[in-house]
């Protein structure tokens, strides 16, 4: 279904998400947010008070449509004309299989791989039960806080 071959009327009672759909499947391309809304305000005939008026509208529309993908610098596109690009990396075994590796760090890395509680942290951060920073500390309590 093409733009040029519905009437005013099939316009009219059409979304705006519907004929946004016409417009950028005949464009063939992204467009700019403001530019689809423009062209929509004009194939309606809207006045530029309308257009401001449904603006706002319009955008919380197309950011919140399944149909739509909001790119970047204010354009727009149908989401089916966009997959999206998955990379899986492993870093450690990119760092194993790397021939500048040599035989200490494969051992290293074999032994982090094993401990999976590995710390770098020396015994000198570990934390004394007994050294209790807030043996001073008093905490009081008004009466009239207690009857809430």
């Amino acid at each position: 279904m093409k733009l040029k071959d519905l009437s005013k009327e099939d316009l009219e009672t059409m979304s705006f998400g519907e004929i946004t759909e016409l417009v950028l499947n005949e464009n063939g391309s992204k467009m700019k947010i403001v530019d689809i809304f423009k062209k929509i305000c004009k194939i309606l005939e809207m006045s530029e008070a309308e257009f401001e008026n449904k603006i706002a509208d319009f955008f919380e529309l197309i950011s919140t449509d399944k149909k739509f993908i909001v790119l970047e610098k204010g354009f727009c596109d149908l989401r089916k004309k966009h997959t999206p690009k998955v990379v899986i990396e492993d870093d450690e075994e990119e760092i194993v299989e790397s021939e500048s590796v040599n035989d200490e760090d494969k051992e290293e890395l074999e032994e982090r791989e094993e401990d999976i509680f590995y710390d770098n942290s020396s015994e000198e951060d570990d934390v004394d039960d007994n050294d209790d920073e807030l043996n001073d500390f008093d905490i009081v309590v008004d009466e009239d806080e207690t009857s809430m």
